[in-house]
């Protein structure tokens, strides 16, 4: 037990600092198309997405689409945004998480309450 606290304690700011560069690298690439990190999940790989995008209002899922039909077009021309709009550009600011974690909490509840959602469906 006390090799394992060690080990965590020399390995923990080796981490914080790798995840520091790597947030930075992934909003740099965010950023090259005009995405917001929320943009990159798949509802049709996860139902909690697909039900959080359902209780979005309508112009927050319309958004999401333009910047998702943006970013295939600039990605299939092979070029980014203008710096101008590059500065405009907010990649993480979360707008679909708050409603997943609601949607995750009401999921644990139906599991400890033992009862059934009002929908079945699987993933393939």
């Amino acid at each position: 037990m006390a090799g394992r606290s060690f080990v965590a304690r020399l390995t923990e700011p080796a981490f914080a600092r790798l995840a520091v560069w790597y947030q930075g690298v992934v909003q740099q690439e965010l950023t090259k198309f005009g995405l917001r990190y929320d943009d990159l999940l798949d509802p049709l790989q996860d139902t909690e997405t697909e039900a959080a995008l359902e209780r979005l209002p309508q112009h927050v899922v319309d958004a999401r689409n333009q910047r998702l039909k943006r970013a295939l077009d600039h990605s299939m021309k092979h070029t980014e945004l203008t710096p101008e709009l590059k500065a405009q550009q907010t990649p993480y600011d979360f707008y679909l998480e708050p409603t997943r974690q609601e949607i995750k909490a009401e999921n644990y509840e139906r599991a400890q309450l033992e009862t059934d959602k009002p929908y079945h469906r699987s993933l393939p």
